[in-house]
């Protein structure tokens, strides 16, 4: 029978049975956006045996320029040829983790999903879950056979002008990732600009966690979605937060919750408000 793959989730010991599979790859994701480096240095402190490292700046986002937001998409071919380099190809299963609940994992999950690759999962509670189970840290770095990923890039995306365009429509549900004090217009310390995008609704990515930090099962997500989104169909939903990052956690729990079908407002709200011209609610 073919090994089963993993489209959202898998926990510690199915990893464990699986490293050095060849057919596996591990890749680290851990991010500070206060502090870029961090992630990396923790990475070479310690990481699962066999992971590999890709930087959110560096790998899984296109430079800024002012006017694209914090975290831009990557060029399809620029990423694609980084994905190749780290040893994802077609027929390889690849688990993201990181230190935060998925935060930064979660935006490998989409871009890997978004570009046709549908065997990419979260190892789910990240790092913390995977040491207090007693897993293993390796400092070798390793040194993946290269592969080559063919991108086949979905319709996920939406730019600015088309969230513009949409506001108001009753088939358009705007979803903000970002901590409710942030939406409100509150204690913004990352963005210029405090506020949201006219009409959006709140769903804190982090309400899709639970106590020990993994996600909640589907049938909860599931509940917790459909009032969020109040009788409207996963294909009118956009999700944005501050810079497209967080925004892929909330399209994760979505898939997880049997509600696939939303798309990415890339550019959120760090694109959205560095034009004034663009309407601002608080």
């Amino acid at each position: 029978m073919p090994a089963a793959v993993h489209t959202t989730l898998v926990d510690g010991a199915t990893l464990a049975a699986r490293l050095g599979d060849p057919a596996w790859v591990v890749v680290d994701c851990r991010h500070d956006l206060a502090d870029p480096a961090a992630g990396e240095a923790a990475y070479a402190r310690g990481h699962i045996p066999g992971a590999v490292f890709l930087h959110l700046d560096r790998d899984l986002s296109a430079a800024k320029n002012g006017r694209n937001g914090r975290h831009p998409l990557p060029h399809i071919s620029t990423l694609a040829a980084a994905l190749g380099r780290a040893g994802i190809g077609p027929g390889v299963q690849v688990v993201a983790y990181d230190d935060c609940g998925g935060m930064m994992a979660g935006r490998l999950w989409w871009l890997l999903r978004w570009l046709g690759h549908e065997a990419v999962a979260l190892l789910d509670g990240g790092l913390s879950a995977w040491t207090a189970a007693g897993g293993a840290l390796s400092t070798v770095m390793p040194e993946p056979a290269a592969r080559t990923f063919t991108p086949a890039p979905r319709d996920w995306v939406l730019d600015a002008d088309q969230v513009l365009a949409g506001l108001g429509r009753p088939d358009r549900v705007i979803v903000d990732a970002r901590a409710p004090d942030r939406f409100r217009g509150e204690n913004e310390s990352i963005d210029p600009v405090g506020g949201h995008i006219p009409g959006a609704r709140n769903r804190f990515f982090r309400d899709n966690l639970g106590p020990d930090g993994r996600f909640k099962p589907a049938d909860q997500l599931r509940q917790e979605w459909t009032a969020t989104l109040a009788g409207a169909a996963p294909e009118q939903v956009v999700h944005q937060c501050g810079s497209g990052v967080s925004a892929c956690h909330n399209l994760l729990a979505m898939e997880i919750a049997g509600l696939p079908g939303a798309r990415l407002y890339a550019g959120s709200w760090s694109e959205w408000c560095a034009d004034p011209a663009r309407p601002v609610e608080r």
